[in-house]
């Protein structure tokens, strides 16, 4: 055997110990000698008695050390932690026996049985080793406390290749060449870490595999892949694929979706086989998870919470649900026979769209009945890229009524958020139009094609279409109906903007839409009669839930800016409405294309009598501008995010009574329905750390409960549990990462996201407050506050846009910056005017303050002047 270096990387020598175990299967009658990495004496040093033990197996190439950070951060946890090399791999001995899959669960087996394992043992495997970890697991139930995964596969489906780079390793006459003769097999695997390993790294993982008698455990790996249905390891992979799907222990999958090995549909077979199991894909990483993310952290995390905490008990059986929920297409049903118009679409260039309530209620269940017939069952999910519509409202609703997860992600994410959206979400099924099948195709997005129009058979053979939306509506003509789906089974996956990062699935069950539903019913007092204009596209979906007609006017619905004020009236005129939603950027234009209203226009909107914008906030000015145009109206600016888009609401003349008080931030009002709202202070390192309370004017995270907060997050379990943390213990509640505060009245006020706060040496800052004061300056049409240097001393700069318009981005003249600087007390080191602040895509009226605090450093450091 070859000695292990005393000086790896990260690794502790003292970790490293040998055993001489008796081997089993092909092996029975011969000693074989392990290398394996053991925190154990450092536990009995401390005189800590271990909670339990992780059983780490590596994969392939790789050897213990990839499990280095867990073994130091286990001792830490009071977790011990077993990281074994593998027979033929890493320091353990090469034997020159042929091991195929069968073996090498045997092989484990020996070694925990000489090391005397036993009680309360959580499985950690990536690549093959996650394999040969559930093998172990399947066979040690008695011992089992938990299997923890990071990139593998249990199952590769008959007629689908294996991944390329593992075909081309297997390959004939490129097997030997490629993964023992050679290190390239060893050296695309390191290859594939983001960010690439340091120098040292890299070759600490070389280090076992020195010469080519010592790599061939990974050419005996490679050959072992059971590609074929007749491979001798087949069965054995067979076995364990379908014997987990018994295992009732926790689970956790932690997934890098840049893995060319790897790729999304494993996860997406391993969740079907373990339902039950967290999920966490972390954006970025690869298939070298453990060098690319916190794997280890997560591990423990989740081993202290999910081991000691009872797994929530959702209702198993409809008589168990809220006998008060109501399904969101429950109002399709009672209007089967209307004839009057439900939907109308006017924003399309042609003649607007008009259907009634029958029609629609009769293409839902025909559309609802064809996708069952299809094969689309209830927890399946169906991916909508089609333009807000009715033919996009049908859809939805077709879904919801069978239980078919509906997944929305727009187009306003850009093609990169749009696609990570989609892959994670991992579609059984996508609806689209030839442009967004033909990106699905480019993009290898998951799922059965079905197409919104009928398209030539090339066409539709190219991209891989297998129904049209007539199809589905011709098959479901006998409207037969599966039954309904229970209000606890999740209902649709929603992603947030991306406005501060990789945008989120949301997951929310039927029961939490419903609730959604009935607040906005009851606060904004929707009535049949009332009508709504919805020139924000999350709610062009909400009339025929709310059993009123809508209406949305011509605009491009994914680029709110698009919409004119006369757009708006013609609306209101058309469907005789008296309710308007309209986003913050829709309302920017709208004020300023005011002056193209005729007498026709503005007697319509007259009639308008409550006027909503949401979707980010809005200032008092603009609001009041709006307010204008519809006299008669109350207007409202409700606050909320993806998670739970209502949460509290002001009207204009609520503004002005807090505005009076002079607090800082946008006053959002008080939480309407059964909504709460609290505060989580920050402490002087600017992270929320304070115990959630009700206290005026302390600043910190804005925590929401709800009864239509999302159930979770789609796939990231760790993005829910940092969204939970130190949560009070009643009820759920969310970390919505906004900060604020609230007055003595019980009032909102939002002053930005955490990651906004600028520390200072003084202490940290909000930004919406300083923003304000310049926003009040003569000139400035919008402004944004950033922080530049280091964390704890950050100083502060203003980007401005002006009225007048930069044609190009420069710093502001002298006048101008001593005006700015006198309105506010935070000193300003530097004042720069662009022709307009970045923004977020979706609502394009979040400022990107990240993005502008990056742009200014590079700025203040000497760097030609760029548009942010």
């Amino acid at each position: 055997m070859v000695t292990l270096p005393t000086s790896l990387p990260g690794l502790d020598a003292r970790y490293s110990h040998t055993l001489a175990v008796p081997g089993r299967g092909a092996d029975r009658g011969r000693t074989r000698t392990w290398h394996y990495l053991d925190n154990a004496a450092e536990l009995a040093d401390r005189d800590v008695e271990p909670v339990g033990t992780i059983l780490a197996v590596h994969g392939n190439p790789t050897w213990s050390y990839l499990w280095r950070t867990i073994v130091a951060a286990g001792a830490e946890r009071s977790w011990r932690v077993v990281a074994v090399d593998q027979l033929d791999m890493g320091y353990s001995e090469r034997t020159t026996a042929h091991r195929p899959l069968r073996q090498r669960i045997d092989d484990l087996s020996a070694f925990t049985e000489a090391l005397e394992l036993s009680g309360r043992i959580v499985t950690l495997g990536h690549d093959w080793g996650g394999v040969i970890s559930l093998g172990w697991a399947l066979e040690h139930r008695a011992d089992l406390a938990g299997v923890a995964l990071l990139n593998t596969a249990v199952h590769q489906p008959e007629g689908v290749a294996i991944p390329a780079p593992l075909r081309l390793a297997g390959a004939r006459g490129v097997l030997a060449a490629g993964t023992a003769t050679t290190t390239a097999f060893l050296d695309v695997t390191l290859a594939l870490a983001h960010p690439p390993l340091e120098s040292a790294v890299a070759e600490a993982y070389r280090a076992p595999y020195d010469d080519a008698s010592r790599r061939r455990g990974i050419r005996e790996f490679v050959a072992d892949i059971p590609a074929a249905t007749d491979h001798e390891s087949r069965g054995t992979l067979d076995a364990i694929a379908d014997g987990i799907t018994t295992l009732d222990v926790p689970a956790l999958l932690l997934w890098g979706p840049r893995d060319p090995i790897f790729s999304d549909r494993y996860l997406a077979d391993l969740i079907e086989r373990m339902p039950h199991a967290d999920v966490h894909r972390f954006e970025g990483a690869g298939h070298l998870i453990a060098e690319d993310a916190a794997y280890a952290s997560a591990v423990l995390n989740w081993l202290g919470e999910t081991l000691h905490t009872p797994t929530e008990q959702l209702p198993t059986d409809a008589a168990e649900d809220d006998a008060s929920f109501v399904p969101l297409w429950d109002q399709l049903e009672k209007h089967r026979d209307d004839s009057s118009l439900a939907v109308t679409d006017m924003s399309v260039s042609s003649e607007p769209v008009q259907v009634s309530w029958a029609m629609l209620s009769r293409r839902v269940r025909q559309l609802a009945s064809g996708l069952h017939h299809l094969g689309v069952r209830r927890g399946d999910r169906v991916s909508l890229l089609v333009q807000p519509g009715p033919t996009l409202t049908a859809v939805v609703y077709a879904c919801l009524r069978i239980g078919a997860v509906v997944v929305v992600a727009d187009a306003g994410l850009g093609v990169t958020g749009l696609s990570r959206a989609i892959r994670g979400a991992r579609p059984d099924v996508i609806v689209g139009d030839a442009r967004a099948l033909s990106a699905a195709r480019a993009l290898r997005w998951p799922g059965t094609r079905i197409s919104t129009a009928r398209l030539p058979r090339g066409a539709a053979a190219l991209l891989g279409v297998e129904h049209t939306l007539r199809d589905v509506a011709d098959a479901g003509r006998d409207e037969q109906l599966p039954p309904e789906p229970r209000a606890h089974d999740d209902a649709a996956v929603l992603f947030t903007s991306g406005s501060t990062g990789p945008a989120k699935g949301v997951v929310y069950t039927h029961a939490q839409l419903a609730a959604m539903r009935d607040i906005i019913a009851q606060h904004f007092d929707v009535t049949a009669d009332a009508g709504l204009v919805t020139g924000f596209a999350p709610f062009a979906l909400l009339g025929p839930a709310l059993g009123t007609r809508s209406v949305t006017p011509e605009m491009d619905i994914s680029a709110p800016r698009t919409l004119t004020a006369r757009a708006v009236a013609a609306a209101v005129r058309a469907s005789d409405s008296r309710i308007v939603f309209l986003s913050p950027a829709a309302i920017l234009n709208v004020v300023a294309t005011a002056g193209e209203l005729t007498a026709s226009d503005r007697s319509a909107l007259d009639d308008v009598h409550t006027f909503i914008s949401t979707g980010a906030p809005i200032s008092e000015r603009l609001l009041a501008s709006t307010a204008e145009l519809m006299p008669n109206a109350t207007p409202h600016t409700p606050y909320g995010m993806t998670e739970c888009l209502l949460v509290t609401d002001i009207t204009l003349d609520g503004i002005r009574d807090a505005t009076a008080r002079a607090d800082r931030g946008v006053c959002v009002g008080v939480p309407i329905g059964g909504n709460s709202a609290l505060i989580s202070a920050l402490d002087d390192d600017g992270n929320a750390t304070g115990a959630a309370s009700a206290q005026p004017g302390v600043l910190g995270e804005i925590v929401i409960s709800a009864p239509h907060l999302k159930q979770r997050y789609d796939r990231l379990w760790l993005t829910d549990r940092a969204a939970t943390r130190d949560v009070p213990a009643d009820g759920r509640w969310h970390r919505t990462g906004d900060i604020g505060h609230l007055d003595a009245d019980g009032r909102l006020w939002v002053e930005g996201r955490l990651q906004h706060v600028i520390v200072t040496s003084d202490g940290p800052v909000a930004p919406v407050g300083p923003e304000q004061d310049l926003e009040r300056v003569d000139d400035v049409r919008r402004a944004a506050v950033v922080g530049v240097g280091p964390h704890g001393l950050r100083q502060a700069v203003a980007v401005i846009e002006n009225v007048a318009g930069a044609r190009s981005p420069r710093i502001a003249d002298t006048a101008l910056a001593e005006r700015l600087r006198a309105a506010t007390s935070l000193p300003l080191v530097a004042v720069f005017e662009v022709p307009r602040l970045p923004t977020d895509i979706r609502h394009n009226s979040k400022i990107d303050r990240s993005r502008l605090s990056a742009w200014a450093e590079r700025m203040l450091s000497g760097q030609r002047l760029e548009t942010p």
